[in-house]
């Protein structure tokens, strides 16, 4: 296969379900020939990663992950994309394993952000403890300009029990609290806009039905750039 390019997924299925279903939905395509040419490794065992984030006693997720991009680049990938907000702490570990680039969630998020809300000031985070702990994203948003709007402890911990007791552990969406995790950021924070810096708040925003919240979407970005890139290297 020529012109393709590796996903590495599986932190967690659900997660990269969406995220799969986010790209192929997001695809121009009229016919099965349109759709784009990708590997997804859905590498399930690989441990939590937020877990090693704060307590490097626990299993080690760079491990398998390092397998993963070893493996796959013997394949020639046009690039990897990772599907993972909280897997982005080994990033620069992972590149150095390979010429192949992968993409950088956080950063194009980030980037992306002056489309979906160009008077942006306050840019609010919600994602995992180990994201939040780890600064993935607090470096990339404050390098750009804005203002970081992180959680209080509060709102951390319900979005904590969002994605691990409801998402992750029953493959279920509490939307109220889901929608009262948003209604905090932007009302009693001020943000201008959300990142939803998990997969599993993918899951979440794609599940809970429609609000007026501003959000952006960090898997979203992240299935544009690789159909960007995608379709640029199969039109050479």
């Amino acid at each position: 296969m020529k012109n393709f390019f590796t996903i590495i997924g599986g932190m967690g299925t659900e997660a990269t379900e969406t995220f799969i279903h986010i790209l192929n939905e997001r695809t121009q395509a009229t016919k099965d020939q349109d759709y784009l040419n990708y590997i997804l490794v859905n590498h399930s065992t690989v441990p939590d990663r937020t877990d090693y984030i704060l307590d490097h006693s626990k299993p080690n997720p760079l491990i398998p992950l390092a397998e993963d991009v070893k493996q796959q680049s013997a394949l020639h990938p046009d690039f990897f994309a990772i599907p993972c907000n909280t897997a982005h702490y080994f990033y620069d570990e992972l590149q150095k394993l390979t010429d192949v680039p992968i993409l950088h969630m956080p950063k194009e998020t980030v980037a992306a952000i002056k489309d979906y809300a160009p008077n942006a000031k306050r840019v609010g985070l919600i994602a995992t403890e180990g994201t939040l702990h780890d600064q993935i994203y607090d470096h990339e948003i404050i390098n750009a300009g804005y203002e970081l709007v992180k959680p209080t402890d509060k709102i951390a911990d319900q979005t904590m029990t969002l994605i691990y007791d409801d998402i992750k552990a029953k493959n279920e969406v509490d939307e109220g609290l889901y929608h009262l995790i948003l209604s905090q950021m932007v009302e009693s924070l001020k943000c201008d806009i959300v990142i939803l810096g998990c997969t599993e708040l993918s899951v979440a925003q794609h599940r809970a039905g429609n609000h007026d919240y501003p959000v952006i979407d960090a898997q979203t970005v992240l299935a544009d750039k690789c159909i960007e890139l995608a379709e640029a290297n199969r039109a050479k």
